[in-house]
């Protein structure tokens, strides 16, 4: 390391390859890198995001398709005459329909349907908690948003 003439903290030189740079020039090329490594990381939340899109569109589709099923299957248990003449378990084994699709429904929730179809927006909402640390935020694509800094005086 060489002093400069004046000898100032600010004015210190750094040798590197053939040309001088000062601490001043360091901050930039830090606050370069910064720049880069948000970038980086916007460009891995996004990729993460839109990964996870055909996969929520898929358990989406399903839990519509059983849905639909299941409330067509119960209308037609429930608009059957002979529904209120048997007993309970009577009824449901004469709507096979309505059966299957009601347990293949509560089954899908069990394993965590309800989970899936939202999971880009639990990601967004868990990345945006830790990002307001850092006057940051994301959309629902994994796009950041940098905030104002908030004026200390």
């Amino acid at each position: 390391m060489q002093r400069a003439a004046n000898g100032t903290a600010h004015n210190r030189l750094l040798r590197k390859g053939n040309h001088h740079v000062t601490t001043t020039d360091r901050l930039d090329m830090n606050s370069l890198e910064q720049a880069e490594d948000l970038k980086a990381f916007e460009r891995r939340l996004t990729e993460y995001v839109s990964c996870l899109q055909p996969a929520t569109g898929r358990w989406r589709m399903i839990l519509i398709v059983v849905s639909v099923c299941t409330a067509t299957g119960a209308w037609n248990w429930l608009i059957d005459p002979d529904t209120q003449k048997v007993s309970f378990f009577s009824s449901l084994w004469n709507h096979p329909f309505f059966t299957i699709s009601c347990i293949t429904l509560i089954a899908l929730f069990f394993a965590g349907i309800h989970k899936r179809v939202v999971a880009p927006s639990i990601i967004a909402a868990r990345c945006r908690t830790v990002l307001a640390e850092y006057n940051m935020s994301c959309d629902d694509t994994g796009k950041l948003i940098l905030k104002p800094r908030p004026n200390i005086q």
